[in-house]
């Protein structure tokens, strides 16, 4: 059953954050994601704090490539680039 996540991403480092744009298709690729929704205007319409500055809608073709995505040794270095650009949030349905 398709699996979809939620990516929220905060950004305090551009430039790494550009970093990890360049890498970011080829890993969600292994893995058969495909972005559904990318939004820069996020908007809190309940709740408290500020709306992150990038918001991603993924989808996984099931629970499992998602996982693999986000635990591959191999893509550590891509993930790694996504937390170093600012506050990140991936929350899995």
């Amino acid at each position: 059953m398709t699996a979809y996540a939620i990516v929220t991403v905060t950004v305090t480092n551009p430039s790494v954050f550009d970093a990890y744009r360049e890498k970011a298709g080829a890993a969600l690729a292994k893995y058969q994601a495909k972005p559904m929704e990318v939004s820069k205007e996020a908007q809190v319409i309940e709740g408290n704090g500020a709306a992150p500055d990038v918001t991603v809608i993924l989808t996984f073709p099931d629970r499992d490539h998602a996982l693999g995505w986000i635990n591959d040794p191999e893509l550590a270095e891509t993930h790694a680039l996504r937390r170093g650009a600012g506050s990140s949030h991936i929350i899995l349905m």
